[in-house]
């Protein structure tokens, strides 16, 4: 299901730049492009909205003001040129603050972040969220988390393994990890992630998943022990 969304910006450089990066983007459906608040008013009256790209700094009525104005807001990203707003912003409960001008690859992330948000907001559990949006070849994935079989550091990029494709991603390492279920995927080692589904069988220092072996890391040993008898007295119950 697509998100459906409007921009709300006054600037017409930056409307030029979120039609594009919207069109991208197939988890989004861009709806309306306005150019103040109260155009958006209107659009939010007459259409279902989940996602507002929001300006702050706006003629007649600020970004910040419009959002409290809002019996039952949707989901918004701020975008601004300012960054003294962002305190500000975030105290709205804002999914995310993009500094103007952003890269393709930061106005994802925050897409990313409004997609989780809005599943949780909809399916009230984090279990029924299975997907992740990645770049990859100036392309976007949809990757379903059973597909993983694990994630390796690679300098500024990341490779996310799958049994199909190999896809190199320009994430920070610890961003992908705060992203992934703590139930389906482990941090064994300073440069790898894995499935915990994907686990063959363990064996000094190794872990053996389907078509790959991946170190342990010294100061990871203790959490995967937890983890596996954790999933041992489940089994047991």
């Amino acid at each position: 299901m697509k998100i459906k969304c409007i921009v709300v910006d006054d600037e017409p450089l930056s409307q030029d730049i979120l039609r594009k990066f919207t069109a991208e983007t197939p988890a989004l459906e861009l709806r309306a492009i306005c150019s103040n608040a109260f155009e958006a008013n209107d659009i939010l009256q007459t259409d279902t909205v989940q996602l507002v790209f929001l300006d702050i700094n706006m003629p007649g009525l600020s970004g910040i003001r419009f959002l409290r104005t809002l019996v039952d807001p949707p989901l918004v990203i701020f975008t601004t040129a300012y960054p003294e707003y962002a305190v500000e912003g975030f105290e709205v409960d804002a999914v995310d603050f993009l500094l103007k001008p952003f890269s393709y690859e930061r106005f994802l992330k925050a897409v990313n972040k409004a997609s989780e948000k809005l599943n949780l907001k909809m399916h009230k559990n984090p279990a029924d969220i299975d997907y992740l949006l990645l770049k990859s070849d100036k392309k976007i994935y949809k990757v379903n988390y059973r597909d993983i079989i694990y994630i390796e550091s690679y300098g500024d990029y990341l490779k996310v393994i799958t049994p199909e494709k190999c896809l190199v991603v320009h994430e920070k390492f610890k961003n992908m990890e705060e992203r992934l279920p703590d139930d389906k995927f482990i941090r064994v080692h300073k440069s790898f992630i894995i499935a915990v589904d994907k686990i063959k069988f363990i064996e000094g220092n190794q872990i053996n998943l389907t078509n790959a072996v991946i170190p342990v890391g010294m100061g990871f040993r203790d959490n995967l022990q937890r983890m596996l008898k954790n999933d041992e007295n489940k089994s047991q119950v």
